[in-house]
């Protein structure tokens, strides 16, 4: 009983971080909201089964929701960085560790915090 807080927490920071991020860019339609709450769910699961991967569930609720996103509507977050050539996406880095942040990998450059386009 002592992990569902550690777990509860991590999920709710993962979401107000993703949501944060959405708002900052203006999509943070219901539907889009309706994304992020699916990712959640997933990944409450995934913790649930691997507690070590706590750290972790900012950045792969960040990837899903972006790749939900990628499926029905396109890219997001578009890249500020870079002014030529085709529009295109942030990654998230690391891909799978702590304090993940939205890079350009075109350019190498990071951009912000998982939770930080907006500043």
């Amino acid at each position: 009983m002592d992990d569902v807080q550690p777990l509860e927490q991590a999920l709710h920071a993962a979401r107000a971080l993703v949501l944060a991020d959405l708002a900052a860019r203006d999509v943070a339609h219901a539907d889009v909201v309706s994304l992020v709450e699916d990712a959640v769910t997933h990944r409450r699961w995934w913790v649930e089964q691997w507690p070590e991967g706590t750290e972790y569930v900012a950045g792969l609720v960040a990837q899903d929701v972006q790749d939900a996103l990628l499926e029905r509507y396109g890219r997001w977050p578009l890249c500020p960085v870079c002014d030529a050539g085709d529009p295109h996406a942030l990654d998230v880095e690391p891909e799978l560790g702590p304090d993940p942040h939205w890079v350009c990998g075109k350019a190498g450059v990071v951009v912000a915090p998982v939770g930080g386009l907006g500043g």
